[in-house]
This record gives structure tokens, C-alpha cells and sequence, in this order.
């Protein structure tokens, strides 16, 4: 079994896969400060709550949009399940694509690069992935990473609006029931929600003006749901891209 590892500038999400399916995931808030033991304490507790063994695991692959937190995931690998993980960005690391793009590029949208050639074979992809940043990874048909976009993420506007005025309360992020909003707080749902629904409209727009060949969309990231059936834009709305990549990215390191 394959134990995955996506960790993000918010969250970090830990994936057991038997072959090419998922058999356990779990999420934690990322932190640089976290130890491998800590994390070991409490993903290895999970893992027997789902009834995976820890010595079931037969290898490791991690990508780190936070480079700090690299050391004690790789000791959790290394001393908790006895094995050298592949990292992507490390020697070792065969993504099986070429990156045409100016170094460097997140590991995360590598993943998710990888995922869409597996998942859309053939196909130009666009992968947008709504995490702490919201971007915009292109994809060629032979599966190539063509560059992208990044636009801030939902909860960093919403942030933003509230840090930077006086009066504006923190909200949550939630679809309003209008576009216009009849008091302050559904204002702010109307502008930020309906605000990103037109810049995901826009740049994919100007993307797919500029590629000029047809493409089709895929959406992912934890804010994904929120924006299904407000658009036409998505086709696709997958939540494991990123870790279909990265057991892709393990099997052809270590099977050529």
C-alpha cells in the first residue's frame, strides 16, 4: 500500500491507496512545528481505527507547497513506516511530463497535472483547484504542464475585507440566496461569492482564447462543491485529482 501526502499552505491531507483506491484519508491543519512523531501519533491511530496496518504500507510520496513541514513528514515515513519517500522536486522523482514553465512550479499543480492526464486522457485540461490560493493549471493533450494562474484564494478575500476595514464583520464562505444582498453581511457573500464566480468565468475564458484548442475543465480543492451547477464552465468536478497524481508520479519513480 501507498501512503500519499499533499501538505498545502492550509491543510494537509495523508491518503492510503491499495493500487488505485483510496482505502483511508485524513486531514490536519499543516504545521511546519508538527514533529514526526506527532504526526505518527496521530495518523497511525487513525489508520488502526480504519484497520490499516501500519506495516501494510510499502511506500511514501509527499508534495509540500510549505517546504518547512518536509523534515518531520519525511521522519514519519522514515521511522514510523520504514520507507524513503519520493519527493516531488527531489532527485529521484519521475513525473513523466514535462514542465514548460519557469521553475519553480508547486508540487501541488505538478500533481494535479499528472492527475488530469490520467483522468482526461488526450485531452487539454484546465485543473482549477480552490485551496488557500485558487489556480489555474494548464494542460496540453499530451499531458504536459503549459503555466497558469493564480488569483488569491475565497477565505483570503473574505480575510482581507475584514482586516482591512473597520465595520465589515468576518464571514463565512456560503452561496447566497441573491445577488443582491439586503444587508452587510450578505453583501459581502454576494460580492465575494458571485465576484469569484466571474473571475473563474473570465480567466477560463482568456485561457481557452489563448491555448486555442478546445479544453475541457476540471475543478478540485476543498471549496470545489460550492461552485457546482452556478456555472457552466466545469465540466468535471474531481476531489482526488492531486492524489491520483502523486500515486502516478510514485509508480512511474519507482517502476520506471
Amino acid at each position: 500500500m501507498l501512503l500519499a501526502i499533499n501538505a498545502n499552505n492550509t491543510n494537509t491531507k495523508f491518503s492510503v491507496y491499495d493500487g488505485e483506491r483510496a482505502i483511508g484519508e485524513w486531514r490536519q491543519r499543516t504545521s511546519a512545528q508538527r514533529t514526526g512523531d506527532e504526526h505518527a501519533v496521530w495518523l497511525l491511530q487513525l489508520m488502526q481505527l480504519e484497520g490499516i496496518e501500519p506495516k501494510s504500507i510499502a511506500g511514501a510520496i509527499i508534495a509540500t507547497a510549505v517546504p518547512q513541514a518536509l523534515f518531520n513528514l519525511r521522519r514519519l515515513c522514515t521511522r514510523y513506516l520504514d520507507c524513503e519517500p519520493v519527493v516531488i522536486g527531489e532527485e529521484g522523482c519521475d513525473l513523466g511530463i514535462e514542465v514548460l514553465a519557469t521553475p519553480p512550479v508547486g508540487a501541488d499543480r505538478i500533481a494535479n497535472t499528472v492527475g488530469a492526464g490520467v483522468m482526461y486522457p488526450g485531452r487539454a485540461m484546465v485543473v482549477i483547484d480552490f485551496g488557500t490560493a485558487t489556480t489555474f493549471d494548464v494542460v496540453d493533450e499530451d499531458g504536459n504542464y503549459r503555466g497558469g494562474v493564480i488569483a488569491p484564494g475565497i477565505n483570503l478575500s473574505l480575510e482581507a475585507l475584514h482586516n482591512s476595514t473597520a465595520l465589515l464583520p468576518r464571514v463565512i464562505v456560503e452561496k447566497p440566496d441573491h445577488v443582491i444582498g439586503t444587508d452587510t453581511v450578505a453583501c459581502m457573500h454576494s460580492g465575494v461569492y458571485w465576484g469569484y464566480v466571474g473571475l473563474i468565468e473570465g480567466i477560463v475564458g482568456r485561457v481557452k482564447s489563448e491555448f486555442g484548442r478546445p479544453m475541457g475543465v476540471v475543478s478540485t480543492g476543498g471549496l470545489a462543491p460550492l461552485f457546482e451547477g452556478v456555472t457552466e464552465v466545469f465540466e468535471h468536478l474531481a476531489p482526488d485529482i492531486t492524489m491520483r497524481g502523486l500515486v502516478e508520479i510514485y509508480a512511474r519513480s519507482t517502476h520506471g
